[in-house]
């Protein structure tokens, strides 16, 4: 188990949860896979940052979670629970006992195109389905695609927003909150800009296909704001 990761937030995930060992960190979150000793199962628990988790609050988040909690897809990874612990917003998933798409690239390189038609038309079908149910996910990444049974599985719903304000009861966040992965955004997603809809998802699953075809995404850059710049102002590849 990772140091970095405050006692008190362990503490407060025991409570439930038997977490095991850390399976992944990123700018945002931290993922660990853990026993959920209530309902006998492996599960991953995707723990916030804490500027994220303040960024979002405890009460949208909590909104959120449970309109992305009614997908149900076969190409959807689903979600099980949501919570806080020591200021920390989390939630779980099931275990994918599978790699993900940056495995596959880590390991392989670049995919051949048929490979990557069945790849993206998988992610597609997911995305067209959350998207009719006014769901954005926000944070479409190869690091977020398991391969699994020979089907492409999309996680990670936990931040995503709606456009359903009247579910919603109001947009997550406001203009200039920026969340999600730099590399691919959409440009109205890297601006902060507050109404962005299922356009955006598409675009970074655009971001997505290329990489899988070519080895690196469509905009590179020394520093996350370089690449922000990318996006908004040169030229498509």
């Amino acid at each position: 188990m990772s140091a970095a990761l405050p006692a008190d937030l362990l503490d407060a995930l025991a409570g439930r949860f038997a977490v095991e060992r850390e399976l992944g960190r990123g700018g945002m979150a931290t993922v660990l896979l853990a026993h959920d000793r209530s309902l006998d199962r492996r599960v991953a628990i995707k723990v916030l940052a804490p500027e994220l988790s303040a960024a979002l609050g405890p009460d949208r988040f909590a909104r959120e979670i449970r309109l992305t909690a009614r997908l149900v897809h076969p190409n959807i990874v689903p979600l099980f629970d949501s919570g806080e612990a020591h200021s920390c917003l989390y939630y779980v998933m099931p275990f994918i006992d599978g790699g993900t798409l940056r495995g596959r690239l880590l390991e392989n390189g670049a995919r051949p195109a048929d490979e990557v038609t069945h790849l993206i038309t998988d992610l597609a079908e997911a995305l067209a389905y959350a998207h009719a149910m006014g769901i954005v996910h926000r944070d479409i990444k190869p690091e977020n695609v398991f391969w699994q049974g020979g089907r492409a599985l999309l996680a990670d719903f936990g931040i995503a927003t709606t456009t359903n304000t009247t579910l919603a009861g109001g947009p997550l966040t406001g203009t200039g909150a920026i969340i999600g992965t730099v590399a691919y955004m959409s440009p109205e997603q890297a601006s902060g800009a507050k109404d962005i809809d299922g356009r955006s998802d598409l675009y970074s699953l655009g971001c997505v296909a290329f990489e899988l075809l070519t080895g690196q995404p469509p905009f590179v850059g020394e520093t996350p704001m370089a690449m922000l710049a990318a996006h908004l102002t040169a030229p498509v590849p």
